[in-house]
């Protein structure tokens, strides 16, 4: 495993785990990284300087300027506010997983009764529900809190 500094077209930053150079050069490659701040896809490797512990430094204390947080803590307040997003639609609404282009037609259509939900749809099928005037967005992040 292999851990980067990472930025996005409007300055954020944050750290990504990748399981090798090679395996982030793929997912580069492939425009499969997004910002875990903002989900745009405009994302590079950040200057980073290499981080010394233990025997290397002086009395085995952390470089000066380190912060120590763990993985599982959000490295920004944004990150937490759209996890809690979507956490509240998701213990609100109803997934439909991958009918919500269907279900959503169907609520501003008048065919089913109004709900709240949320699901999956393809980017055209999303293109074509937005051109149609029915009122949707997409949610934050990604099912199961998936990563880079």
């Amino acid at each position: 495993m292999i851990r980067y500094a990472m930025k996005c077209g409007e300055g954020h930053r944050f750290e990504s785990w990748f399981q090798s150079a090679e395996a982030f050069d793929g997912l580069a490659d492939r425009g499969l990284l997004s910002c875990a701040i903002c989900g745009g896809g405009d994302v590079t490797k950040a200057m980073m300087a290499p981080r010394v512990t233990g025997e290397g430094a002086p009395d085995g204390a952390e470089p000066a300027g380190s912060e120590q947080r763990p993985l599982s803590a959000p490295p920004h307040p944004a990150e937490a506010a759209l996890r809690a997003l979507r956490e509240h639609v998701e213990k609100t609404s109803t997934d439909v997983g991958g009918n919500f282009a269907r279900e959503a037609r169907a609520m501003y259509l008048g065919d089913k009764p109004e709900k709240p939900i949320y699901g999956q749809a393809k980017p055209d099928e999303a293109r074509a529900l937005i051109e149609d005037g029915v009122p949707i967005l997409p949610l934050p992040g990604v099912p199961g809190d998936k990563s880079n």
